[in-house]
């Protein structure tokens, strides 16, 4: 099993305002379609609940303390030990709590950063390169449809050796 947070947040680590995203950015969400299709998607519920429906194409998990919570084409589990059951490459989706509680378990993590500033209600945890080294960076194209500068990180786990 491979475990990986894909998140964009911006300067200031926003994730989300309102329950939703406080930006349009296309190309991010290509990115997003790129790397999950064919794995699988762990979110809580309030973050399903923001895009409304299963994502196409892969398996879709919602992490919820609500027994009855069930959601057609979505796969449900009630505990943080039910990830480490999940077969594949797992990437885990948002929101912020269940971010916060997984950031020091993941192998690696795929991080939208967005080069400008936003209000919002919901953040990514601190985190540091003293922990994680740069695979790659890939600086998004702008165009009509992606106006706001923004790069594709690809962090890996430092070895602690």
């Amino acid at each position: 099993m491979t475990l990986s947070i894909l998140v964009a947040h911006d300067q200031q680590r926003v994730i989300g305002v309102n329950n939703q995203l406080p930006w349009h950015l296309p190309s991010d969400l290509k990115h997003v379609k790129a790397l999950t299709t064919g794995h699988t998607l762990v979110m809580g519920r309030s973050t399903f609940e923001s895009i409304g429906k299963p994502l196409p194409n892969r398996r879709n998990v919602v992490l919820t303390r609500n027994k009855s919570f069930q959601h057609e084409g979505v796969d449900v589990i009630h505990s943080i030990e039910d990830i480490y059951k999940l077969p594949g490459h797992v990437f885990i989706f948002g929101g912020q709590t269940l971010f916060e509680a997984m950031i020091d378990n993941v192998d690696d993590m795929y991080i939208t950063v967005i080069e400008d500033k936003f209000n919002g209600d919901t953040f990514f945890p601190p985190y540091t390169f003293k922990t994680w080294d740069i695979a790659s960076s890939i600086e998004g194209k702008l165009d009509d449809k992606n106006k706001i500068p923004h790069t594709f990180l690809h962090l890996t786990r430092k070895s602690s050796s």
